[in-house]
């Protein structure tokens, strides 16, 4: 922690001045270090954080226990939730000012696609659909990937309650839905990194990230820190 912190100070009058990118989105799947992440660029571009509050959805820790039971509730609470967050309000300090945010709207979609049945997906999207959520175009998205063995190793090492029934095969299916959603994306600029073999935590490899951060990324990029310090 201490690392990060001071590389931030150290090269945050920089950043700020540097950085044009006024929203950029984390994504990947669970455990992937989203949180960490989106929480560690806000500070370093002065940016506001836009985190997804999972510990006030009071179904889902019966959601890993029994997907089909309880995902309709469980889709339907994070759709509103995150509905709230883009109040026209909110869309409008957005513009305002640098946003960070550890996770995007779309993913809701993603979420409700592998979790409902087929009449629960109809009404879900009915209900996506009457909402009319406004939501801002990341400028910049940065794709978080990692193996699902590494997933449920950090998973199992962070000890949350509710997560302890998440199973291999489960997040196995959120990676290749992921996977598949961002192969086919040409909505914003896409930055994808690799967390099983890349570890932005380390002092270096966050310094190399914020350089990119920084230059014009145009469709999608791989980020790979040891090829960019040759």
């Amino acid at each position: 922690m201490a690392s990060w912190y001071i590389i931030s100070k150290l090269i945050h009058r920089y950043d700020v001045m540097e950085n044009k990118k006024k929203f950029i989105v984390v994504e990947g799947p669970i455990g992937v270090g989203k949180t960490t992440l989106a929480t560690k660029l806000a500070y370093t571009l002065n940016s506001k954080l836009l985190l997804e509050n999972f510990s006030n959805n009071p179904f889902l820790k019966n959601f890993y226990k029994n997907i089909k039971h309880y995902a309709l509730p469980t889709q339907l609470f994070f759709l509103l939730q995150r509905s709230n967050e883009f109040t026209n309000e909110k869309y409008n300090e957005i513009f305002n000012n640098n946003l960070v945010s550890d996770y995007f709207l779309d993913k809701d979609k993603l979420f409700a696609e592998i979790t409902l049945t087929n009449d629960e997906l109809n009404l879900y999207k009915k209900i996506f659909k009457a909402l009319n959520i406004k939501t801002p175009k990341p400028d910049l998205i940065i794709y978080l990937q990692a193996d699902s063995s590494v997933l449920i190793k950090r998973i199992r090492s962070r000890k949350i309650s509710f997560e302890k029934d998440i199973t291999e095969n489960y997040l196995q299916t959120v990676i290749d839905v992921y996977t598949n959603y961002f192969y086919n994306y040409d909505e914003s600029p896409l930055l994808i990194i690799n967390t099983s073999s890349v570890d932005v935590n380390k002092p270096h490899d966050y310094s190399m990230l914020l350089q990119e951060i920084n230059k014009e990324v145009k469709g999608k990029k791989y980020f790979n820190p040891s090829t960019l310090s040759n």
